[in-house]
């Protein structure tokens, strides 16, 4: 039988090999690619609605043999931002590149100045929960995310609400 001990690193060794991300190439989204982002999205039950919104930026994620691996986007409002629209692609799934994506992405919203990323889910909350990400009340959030569409109109009221300092 384990020791106390061993129990309680496992979770810490566990997470720190799910958090360990590959390397991939991002790239800002070109002209034409929301049309494949919007069906990558839709695919996986994802809003669509606001993709060409003002302020939403977006990137596609290849691994470093240029195979395509997945999207993800962030809204930046001053020191938060919201991650949103993240999807690995089927061919690449089950590999650690989701992990990847969302790692990109929190270095992504550092350079911009977050400090904090938020984040609704529906499906997904135990992924974010492991690469650190906390379950919070809606009060909680900042009005500048509370006031996003994705926020007040296009995830339901239902929706898991998490966020990571970075």
């Amino acid at each position: 039988m384990p020791s106390a001990r061993t129990r309680r690193d496992s979770p810490v060794i566990a997470r720190h090999t799910v958090a360990r991300p590959q390397r991939l190439v991002l790239r800002p989204l070109r002209d034409g690619e929301r049309d494949v982002l919007s069906a990558a999205l839709a695919k996986s039950g994802l809003p669509v609605d606001d993709l060409d919104a003002p302020g939403h930026l977006f990137w596609r994620f290849e691994t470093k043999d240029d195979i395509p691996a997945g999207f993800g986007g962030l809204e930046i409002h001053g020191d938060d931002a919201l991650l949103r629209s993240v999807v690995t692609l089927p061919p690449v799934r089950e590999g650690g590149i989701g992990s990847a994506i969302v790692a990109t992405l929190e270095i992504e919203a550092q350079r911009r100045g977050a400090r904090a990323i938020w984040l609704l889910t529906t499906s997904a909350a135990g992924f974010f929960r492991r690469l650190g990400y906390a379950a919070c009340d809606r009060a909680v959030v900042p009005a500048a995310i509370r006031g996003t569409r994705e926020f007040s109109a296009l995830c339901p009221a239902s929706a898991d609400v998490l966020m990571k300092r970075i």
